[in-house]
């Protein structure tokens, strides 16, 4: 083998390391229940949800491929714990969001989580 050769074969791993696709997050919660709760809380009045039908509120974001977005409302990583967090406090987050706090419960909203993380 040539010093090129094996030059070649030592740097490959490191140049291929970002490759690989997008990273996977895992969402511990029940998608299901998640867009019942969906409808339940309201979020379709202020927000563009797909797959939740009447939910084409336009106050809000669009929820739209939501799963794709570095940040939650600008402020925070998008995370499964961190999205749970916002739609759960939103005002603690963001004293200035106009989203309001709906009283979702800690399990709601990682249900809504769940079913916000399958709109990619």
């Amino acid at each position: 083998m040539t010093a090129r050769t094996v030059c070649c074969l030592l740097l490959l791993p490191l140049l291929t390391t970002g490759c690989g696709g997008d990273k996977v997050e895992s969402t511990p919660g029940d998608p299901q229940h998640g867009r019942a709760a969906i409808r339940e809380y309201g979020c379709g009045s202020c927000h563009v949800i797909p797959g939740i039908g009447g939910a084409d509120g336009r106050t809000g974001p669009s929820l739209e491929r939501i799963a794709k977005r570095v940040y939650l409302a600008g402020v925070l990583p998008n995370t499964p714990d961190d999205m749970a967090r916002w739609i759960r406090e939103p005002e603690e987050v963001d004293p200035r969001t106009a989203m309001p706090n709906m009283g979702v419960s800690e399990s709601d909203a990682r249900d809504i989580t769940a079913y916000l993380y399958t709109l990619k």
